[in-house]
């Protein structure tokens, strides 16, 4: 069971590591380390911390087969924070299945408040919303955070399943990036950021959806997606627009 506060951090620079470890415990982050990438995979889901703060560049294994390793098992939130700044580095992060990614130098307050947005949105603490949404032969619950397809369970990360609840939520409607940006990174879209685009890839593939001839996470040019179905929604039953 996640403790929502507790975070662990894989990072060979010690000098760095203190000084994140610092800034976060200050703000009432249990913070524990690990400098060594194979140690860091057995410490991943033992510990199970609602937040791996994860390098690439580590001894024993590098951050990206820590990643590929844990991301089916664990289910809390992975950041990358490397020196790596290359976009093919970030976008293969995201396609194995972190939920952000971040370059060095540090920023410590940008850390915290996605820290923050990603722990607090795996913690589900909207009780007063549906916590179960079907839609045709979807059903994802928000309580359980599980997806059914056609009866067979779906295995999403984090980020996946946020953006799927996200679009669901909104099935039939256009949401724009700026929106989804928002709303699953906790900042605003830059025009640039190719997180969101690289999720509903990931998305889509789980759900079969054909990338070409997408029919379920459908892409709107120049605004964002839809979700595209006729279904029903919540405990109530009602129509989707």
């Amino acid at each position: 069971m996640y403790t929502a506060n507790k975070v662990l951090l894989v990072e060979d620079d010690t000098e760095l590591a203190g000084m994140v470890v610092d800034f976060l415990t200050a703000y009432e982050f249990e913070i524990a380390t690990e400098g060594n990438g194979i140690r860091a995979i057995d410490r991943i889901l033992n510990e199970e911390p609602a937040a791996v703060i994860l390098d690439i560049n580590l001894p024993g294994i590098d951050g990206f087969e820590v990643c590929r390793r844990v991301r089916a098992q664990y289910k809390g939130a992975i950041i990358f924070l490397t020196a790596r700044g290359d976009e093919m580095d970030e976008v293969v992060g995201l396609e194995i299945g972190a939920d952000d990614f971040m370059s060095k130098p540090v920023r410590p307050h940008a850390l915290l408040a996605r820290l923050r947005t990603h722990i607090a949105r795996a913690s589900h603490e909207n009780d007063d919303e549906a916590s179960v949404i079907e839609l045709d032969t979807i059903q994802i619950n928000a309580a359980s955070r599980e997806c059914h397809l056609d009866g067979q369970t779906i295995d999403l990360t984090t980020a996946e399943f946020d953006l799927l609840w996200f679009l669901a939520k909104n099935a039939g409607k256009v949401v724009s990036r700026s929106d989804l940006c928002l709303e699953l990174n906790g900042f605003k879209y830059d025009g640039l950021d190719r997180s969101i685009d690289l999720r509903v890839s990931r998305l889509r593939r789980k759900l079969g959806d054909d990338s070409n001839h997408p029919q379920l996470v459908k892409s709107v040019r120049g605004v964002g997606y839809m979700l595209s179905f006729a279904g029903t929604v919540g405990p109530g039953k009602f129509e989707a627009p």
